[in-house]
């Protein structure tokens, strides 16, 4: 078997046996479909030279590397743009092709500019095909991070602050735009999502933040691009102001990203408000956000590379095993015409290097201005210079002390689609998580309200909820981490029967039990009936009830909760 013979080849020279392609030929043709086949069967015979190589991309330490589905696609398309027949100027046959009508690379700056609106930016898939483009075909092109630590093994001097040398010191750093960018477009899949997050400023009047949910999928306006979906929005527990927002631990942080990965979502950026009413009688809110002002603050482009360090892209062209990020940033502000608008946003490679070695700080009194630190006995900073024209016109070089926070950021269009799309149902709207300011609470009474006033007959419209999904999963009293599998994979599939299987489980029927205890607000004659069960009965004394202060879960014939001794009301 050939599998047996990898196996012994990993074995000898001491690396995993599996997660290899092995091909008959060096330039990877001929490749070995079946690997669980003898080699005679195979037509390999003794001599033959075979070639094992990574299924993935290789890591800094030789492992092999997940990157990216999207990545993986983009990187086998052809990319070129094609261009019909000029009547005017091509003066060739049919099958002919000339200077005005030659398919164009993906990375052709003049065509970009030209597209509608303009893009000013390529996407990071074209740059690479810039770069392997040549007649070396990218053999010896790396994409290598940033780095402004002192590197660490040089024994010709003293450590720092004793010694330095040429060696070991890390390189100044120039800022220039950007040229590429990872996220060409943001698109929220229906406009409930961004109303939704917007409910609890125009509530309370404090900012909010949350983190978007959703997927990675081709752009096809742009050659090579790719879009960030959004399909939910999670708010973790935070202090919310008018003017501040302070983000504290989050105890569910793993139970979200396990579920949003069973649903086959990811975590693709973040998204705050940056709000201000003008006149409250018709709606209005100011622009702040401007060209006369500021775009994205130091503080907050600090705060995104740091996000963006948390999310690297992997890349195969790499040294590290990654390189970027894709990773977003989306501000909720007042536009030109004083209305909410969402506003798209990453920082250059060159921020989320100055980030992730603690090089930049904000400026206190000018939010668009940030500022490079200076060196100490603790901590070696490389000079940090950004260039800027003069009133001649000439370029001058300025050192980062201060610096227009401009030469961070990368711009990206943020859109909602014309056709609303919905990977969770559009109908229902279980409270949301981390809301007990505003009376919104995740409790056993408001799912059984919830239940309640569902319109839906239909049991997979009803549970297609995030927010409800989430309470299922981390809820005190019946968590049911370790067995709502087939429930997310139903809603991942929009599969009712497989829904249908779930809800005649053992935890469902405990759950109705326990939204028949506490009880729920009444919506008419129709009662839970998309639970299934009959009318909804009061709680007696003889069942467990539910606080409706702290919902804790009481014993039957007690008045006082065990939890926070208030009266049961």
């Amino acid at each position: 078997m050939l599998q047996e013979t990898i196996w012994q080849v990993g074995k000898e020279f001491g690396f995993p046996s599996n997660g290899f392609t092995v091909f008959l030929n060096r330039n990877k043709t001929d490749e070995v479909q079946s690997q669980n086949k003898t080699l005679s069967l195979l037509k390999i015979k003794h001599g033959d030279m075979l070639y094992l190589y990574p299924s993935g991309s290789p890591g800094p330490a030789g492992e092999t590397m997940d990157v990216d589905e999207i990545d993986q696609y983009l990187a086998k398309q052809e990319g070129k743009i094609y261009r019909n027949k000029d009547p005017q100027l091509c003066r060739h046959g049919s099958m002919g092709k000339c200077v005005h009508c030659v398919p164009l690379e993906p990375f052709d700056e003049e065509y970009l500019s030209h597209l509608e609106p303009p893009v000013k930016h390529m996407s990071f898939h074209a740059y690479i095909r810039k770069l392997t483009g040549g007649a070396d075909k990218g053999k010896f092109v790396a994409l290598e991070n940033i780095s402004c630590k002192i590197k660490s093994g040089c024994e010709g001097h003293p450590p720092w602050p004793e010694g330095i040398c040429t060696k070991c010191q890390p390189s100044a750093i120039t800022l220039n735009r950007q040229k590429y960018r990872h996220i060409d477009n943001i698109m929220f899949e229906n406009h409930t999502i961004a109303d939704r997050f917007l409910d609890f400023w125009r509530k309370t009047g404090s900012q909010r933040m949350g983190y978007l949910y959703g997927r990675y999928t081709e752009h096809k306006d742009i050659p090579l691009a790719i879009r960030a979906e959004v399909a939910a929005i999670y708010e973790p527990p935070q202090i919310a102001t008018q003017n501040s927002l302070e983000l504290v631990e989050d105890p569910k942080a793993a139970a979200v990203e396990e579920i949003a990965a069973k649903l086959g979502l990811r975590k693709v950026g973040w998204i705050f408000t940056d709000l201000l009413s003008e006149d409250t009688r018709i709606g209005t809110v100011k622009y702040t956000r401007n060209k006369d002002s500021y775009f994205l603050s130091a503080e907050e482009c600090i705060t995104a590379g740091h996000f963006q360090n948390q999310h690297c892209n992997p890349c195969r062209l790499s040294p590290d095993g990654h390189f970027g990020s894709k990773f977003i940033t989306v501000v909720a502000t007042g536009g030109p015409d004083n209305q909410v608008h969402f506003e798209g946003y990453q920082v250059s490679n060159q921020c989320m290097a100055l980030v992730r070695d603690e090089c930049l700080l904000p400026c206190r009194d000018a939010p668009e201005l940030g500022y490079a630190k200076e060196s100490s006995t603790e901590q070696y900073v490389p000079d940090v210079f950004y260039k800027d024209k003069d009133k001649f016109g000439n370029d001058i070089t300025y050192l980062a002390r201060p610096l227009p926070v401009e030469y961070l950021i990368i711009d990206i269009t943020t859109t909602f689609p014309k056709d609303p799309q919905y990977t969770f149902s559009s109908t229902p709207r279980f409270p949301i998580e981390n809301r007990d300011i505003l009376g919104e609470t995740q409790d056993f009474h408001s799912l059984a309200t919830y239940l309640s006033q569902c319109t839906s007959t239909v049991f997979l419209d009803m549970v297609s909820d995030f927010h409800l999904l989430l309470f299922l999963v981390t809820n005190e009293v019946m968590p049911l981490r370790d067995s709502i599998g087939l429930l997310l994979d139903a809603v991942k599939t929009k599969d009712e029967e497989l829904a249908q299987t779930w809800k005649k489980s053992e935890q469902w029927a405990t759950i109705e039990q326990l939204c028949s205890t506490v009880g729920g607000q009444s919506s008419g004659p129709q009662e839970y009936g998309a639970m299934g069960g009959g009318p909804s009965t009061p709680a007696s004394s003889s069942a467990m009830w539910s606080c409706l202060h702290c919902t804790f879960m009481n014993q039957p014939g007690t008045e006082l909760c065990e939890m926070c001794s208030l009266p049961r009301g």
